[in-house]
């Protein structure tokens, strides 16, 4: 049975995806700086940019650049909107979930050249429970953004090799 699996997936074309992408060679460098801010969130673009970077290293092996000028990938980027609302609530008419949603337009270009290879908009969103105690609150929700933060970063690094 297990030989017959594997000669019937080894012959439809079945493979895995992106397990060895060479579309960003591992000593490239990004240059991913500050999110313009217009949402209310004060840590929103260094949670953001952190999480660009992570993704970039981990899954692709990009090194962030000491500055732009020795940058081989420069990005821009622009936080839009940021919200927190309640989405659930308990019998007591009080919160008990809340959903956080991130919105960022994104650009991404070769070092020296003026047309991009990607730019658009994504939404990243993620739901975390309520507390009372004010402290748990806001760390559900710092983690909440950190998710939001890395689900933006995944959907960008997927649009930018689908384009490329």
């Amino acid at each position: 049975m297990l030989v017959l699996m594997v000669c019937t997936l080894s012959g439809c074309g079945y493979h895995l995806t992106n397990v060895n992408n060479r579309q960003f060679e591992t000593t490239r460098n990004i240059w991913i700086p500050f999110f313009s801010n217009e949402s209310i969130s004060p840590t929103a673009q260094t949670v953001l940019r952190r999480a660009f970077y992570d993704e970039f290293h981990a899954l692709r092996g990009l090194n962030p650049a000491d500055t732009e000028g020795n940058a081989d990938l420069v990005m821009k980027a622009r936080i839009v909107s940021y919200a927190n609302k309640a989405v659930s609530y308990t019998a007591l008419d009080q919160a008990r979930e809340y959903n956080l949603t991130l919105d960022v337009e994104l650009e991404i270009a070769r070092k020296g050249q003026p047309t991009p290879l990607w730019k658009g908009q994504l939404h990243g969103s993620k739901q975390y429970p309520a507390n009372t105690n004010l402290g748990y609150q806001r760390n559900a929700e710092e983690q909440a953004l950190d998710a939001a933060a890395r689900i933006i970063a995944h959907k960008f690094i997927s649009a930018l090799e689908e384009s490329y």
